[in-house]
């Protein structure tokens, strides 16, 4: 990697920002044969992100690691993929993860075309939203995301009474989960950053 003036993103936001590890990322060309099979199980076909290129100092992980993503993030049934997304996007509000809160807020917005939820998810105007199945969605995904995660049996209850099967309730509690986990990851790897 070279020498390069970072500017930290300071601010949530919709729009692009990039990610840059604290340690130096695999060099895909002198990857081990067990790093390339690692990241060839990842989303992205165009690029391999620096994030990736970072976990895959650890293949084994990495080779467990994007199959659960795919699986919790994309798989058909269930949470829509946009609900997923904003729980994503709040999960990553609370732990203060600028890079995934900008990714996921953009593929919500893709998926809803509902600009207006991000904007009071990021404004953390929750009492704002007028939609109750969003508002029940991002108020579990904030609990579950705090340093003392609660989730008790009136919240579940609330989700069922927003017509949340229970197959939805479990991948709204995975979505989080993940995000709560990659979040600190990517704090402990690297920062967000300005394009």
């Amino acid at each position: 990697m070279t020498q390069e003036t970072l500017i930290l993103v300071k601010e949530f936001r919709p729009t692009p920002v990039s990610w840059r590890p604290y340690v130096t990322p695999v060099d895909l060309d002198r990857a081990t044969p067990e790093q390339l099979e690692a990241m060839k199980v990842t989303p992205s076909n165009r690029k391999v992100s620096y994030y990736t290129l970072t976990l895959a100092h650890d293949p084994e992980i990495l080779t467990v690691r994007s199959p659960l993503f795919n699986d919790i993030m994309y798989h058909r049934g269930g949470l829509s993929r946009a609900n997923r997304e904003l729980a994503a996007t709040q999960t990553s509000v609370v732990n203060g993860c600028f890079y995934c809160a900008s990714v996921h807020a953009a593929r919500y917005i893709q998926l809803s075309k509902a600009p207006d939820d991000i904007e009071i998810l990021f404004a953390r105007a929750n009492d704002q939203q007028t939609d109750v199945q969003k508002k029940a969605i991002t108020a579990v995904a904030q609990q579950l995301s705090r340093a003392t995660p609660t989730l008790h049996k009136q919240d579940v209850e609330a989700l069922a009474a927003q017509n949340l099967s229970a197959e939805e309730i479990v991948d709204l509690i995975f979505s989080t989960a993940l995000f709560g986990w990659a979040n600190r990851l990517m704090h402990s790897l690297g920062q967000a950053v300005e394009n």
